[in-house]
C-alpha cells in the first residue's frame, strides 16, 4: 500500500506563508531543492487544493523556459510524469495533463487511492492537508524548517489537532533549513 505523505517547507514559527501571503523565504536553494528533487521523483500522484495547484502548475511548461537550472528542469519531469488531483469547489477546470478535478475531499476515496497505488501520493498545501490528517490518512510528514521566523501567516499544520509523531529521519542542509520525517501515530 502507498504512503499518503504531507511535506511542507515552514518557518521555524511553523508558518508556509506570512501574514500578507508572501513566502519567497521559503524558496529552496540548490541543495534543498536536490533533496526535495530525490523525494518526490518515486511519487505517483499529487493532491492538491486549489490555491496549491494554482502555484505548482507553472511547472506544466516550466521546462520550455530557456533560464532554468537543471534541478528545476530535473523537478519539472518529476513534476509532470506525476498524475495531479485537485480539490475545488470553484475551479471551473484544470490547465495541466494527467491531471482531474474533484469538488470534494473524500477521506475513503483516498484510502481506496492509497490501497490501489503502487507508488507514493503527497498531499499539498496546508488547508488540504488539514482534511487529510483530521481524517487520518496522512501516514507522513516532512518539513523543511527554514531558518526564518515571520510572525503570524498561515500555519503548516492544523490548529486543534492532537498527532503523535515518531520522528524517522532528519537532515541539517548547509543554508540552515532542517527536514524532519515523522511517521503519524493516529
Amino acid at each position: 500500500m502507498a504512503k499518503l505523505i504531507y511535506s511542507a517547507i515552514a518557518s521555524l514559527d511553523g508558518y508556509v506563508a506570512d501574514e500578507d501571503g508572501n513566502f519567497d523565504w521559503a524558496a529552496p536553494g540548490e541543495e534543498v531543492h536536490a533533496f526535495i528533487n530525490d523525494l518526490e521523483r518515486p511519487v505517483g500522484t499529487y493532491l492538491y487544493g486549489r490555491r496549491m495547484y494554482e502555484v505548482m502548475v507553472a511547472w506544466e511548461t516550466a521546462h520550455t523556459l530557456a533560464d532554468q537550472s537543471p534541478l528545476m528542469q530535473d523537478f519539472a519531469e518529476i513534476w509532470r510524469a506525476a498524475e495531479k488531483v485537485v480539490y475545488s469547489r470553484t475551479l471551473r477546470r484544470v490547465s495541466s495533463a494527467r491531471t482531474r478535478m474533484e469538488r470534494d475531499f473524500d477521506p475513503d476515496a483516498v484510502r481506496q487511492m492509497k490501497a490501489r497505488a503502487d507508488r507514493d501520493i503527497t498531499v499539498g498545501g496546508p488547508d488540504l492537508a488539514a482534511q487529510a490528517i483530521r481524517a487520518g490518512v496522512v501516514d507522513e510528514c516532512h518539513l523543511f524548517v527554514a531558518p526564518i521566523v515571520v510572525g503570524g501567516g498561515k500555519p503548516a499544520l492544523p490548529r486543534n489537532v492532537r498527532l503523535e509523531l515518531e520522528l524517522l529521519d532528519e537532515r541539517r542542509f548547509g543554508s540552515g533549513v532542517v527536514h524532519l520525517r515523522y511517521r503519524t501515530w493516529t
